[in-house]
């Protein structure tokens, strides 16, 4: 890996929220990533260590909260696009590059990016992979658009030594038109040991996908997330407690849109309501210890009302959001776009 210092750029962001008696800061403090790669990919595993991967094969890897990042393209991966990145502590890390055909492929590292083992390559050239979630270190799932009306699938259980292909015989056919976005990697998500859901959009519906048993049988409930053509459904869904509570997108060519984009669940995903003032077009969501934060292509919200009413932050372009438990965590955009989010009481 290239490392690249960190230069703090000339602003800080302070934005109080009300919730309850207390007012909690929300501070966005935007690093310098030192690539103009778009940056799709985002997993953070706690405070000072985090991961990202983007266009042109590129990962970047921080170990002290982002006062410096390491950058690096893939060898062999120049042409792929990474838009999702799964890592378990500053060593173990997964990328996702999704693309048509063998344009999508499963990397690992296990010795912090010094050296990457390609794992999987989509043999299927109608296929088209969009993300991947793990339950732990060994066990994890791919998923991608639908061939032949079949949602695809493949599931880890040796820590990506093997990657199978999981039959559809126990999941619901896909709708006319309906695919999912590789739009922040969160389209598809894991809860528990067992549990994992996916969401879909492109149909006239966004629907969200969920199995108990690692896979093997689904069932899917309608969502009033808008999904009235192609560009447009739920691009990313939020869990807390190990159960979806929100889920967001809209139509990314109407980015300023409002209408249909966000949906809240009060039973786990069984129910969906509409946000009573939703945010314009997110692609993606996560919870940030005492609230929920959604970004997009019109900046950064936020809710503390468990998703009926949002609130902007920033106006910048983003595409995935993720926190750890502490409540700090890391927006990321086109061309290296990399900001530093954290709660204080005032």
């Amino acid at each position: 890996m290239r490392a690249q210092q960190m230069t703090a750029l000339v602003w800080v962001a302070i934005v109080f929220l009300t919730h309850g008696h207390s007012e909690e800061a929300m501070r966005l403090l935007p690093q310098a990533f030192g690539s103009e790669s778009g940056l799709r990919g985002l997993s953070v595993v706690g405070g000072q260590v985090a991961w990202v991967s983007g266009t042109g094969g590129t990962v970047g890897r921080t170990t002290d909260g982002g006062k410096t990042w390491q950058v690096q393209v893939v060898p062999g991966a120049e042409k792929l696009d990474f838009r999702d990145v799964e890592a378990f502590g500053a060593s173990v890390a997964y990328l996702l590059a999704a693309g048509p055909g063998d344009a999508s492929r499963v990397y690992k590292t296990t010795d912090g990016g010094k050296t990457w083992r390609q794992q999987a390559v989509n043999a299927d050239a109608q296929g088209f992979w969009d993300a991947m979630a793990f339950w732990d270190e060994r066990n994890g799932i791919v998923f991608g658009d639908p061939v032949d009306g079949q949602f695809r699938l493949l599931i880890t259980e040796d820590g990506g030594e093997t990657w199978r292909p999981l039959a559809p015989t126990g999941m619901p056919r896909a709708l006319p038109r309906e695919g999912a976005f590789a739009a922040s990697g969160t389209c598809l998500v894991t809860g528990g040991t067992r549990d994992v859901w996916f969401a879909t959009g492109g149909a006239g519906v966004g629907r969200v996908f969920h199995s108990g048993d690692r896979g093997r049988t689904w069932t899917v409930v309608e969502t009033p997330v808008a999904g009235r053509n192609e560009s447009s459904g739920i691009f990313s869904i939020g869990l807390r407690g190990g159960a979806p509570e929100v889920v967001v997108g809209g139509d990314y060519r109407k980015p300023q849109d409002a209408v249909g984009t966000i949906a809240h669940s009060g039973n786990g995903g069984r129910d969906w309501k509409l946000a009573k003032t939703p945010a314009p077009f997110c692609s993606a969501v996560a919870w940030a210890k005492d609230r929920w934060i959604a970004v997009g292509t019109a900046g950064i919200h936020a809710s503390q009302d468990g998703g009926e009413t949002w609130k902007p932050l920033d106006g910048g372009n983003y595409n995935a959001v993720q926190f750890a438990a502490n409540g700090t965590g890391w927006a990321v955009g086109p061309k290296g776009r990399l900001v530093r989010m954290s709660l204080a009481q005032r």
